[in-house]
């Protein structure tokens, strides 16, 4: 058993398995009429939803962007 050849396929590198599986989504989205902009809608949320705190943090720099534009536009004043 030793001397046998190794006959299992290399495993392909995560960032093509990635492209790969991204390739199949984008494939059944279209084959289904889903447009573009839902498609990466739905990989921008899956993305954010597997990386903890992402989410918010993404919405706690949203809500400071939106106060410092009222500051500026002196609809709210500073604490």
């Amino acid at each position: 058993m030793a001397n046998e050849p190794n006959t299992t396929k290399p495993q392909k590198p995560w960032y093509a398995e990635v492209g790969d599986l991204l390739a199949q989504a984008a494939i059944l989205c279209v084959e289904n009429g889903l447009d573009a902009d839902t498609f990466m809608r739905g990989a921008w949320s899956a993305y954010v939803e597997t990386r903890p705190g992402m989410k918010d943090y993404l919405e706690e720099l949203a809500l400071q962007h939106q106060l410092e534009e009222l500051r500026k536009a002196g609809q709210i004043g500073e604490a």
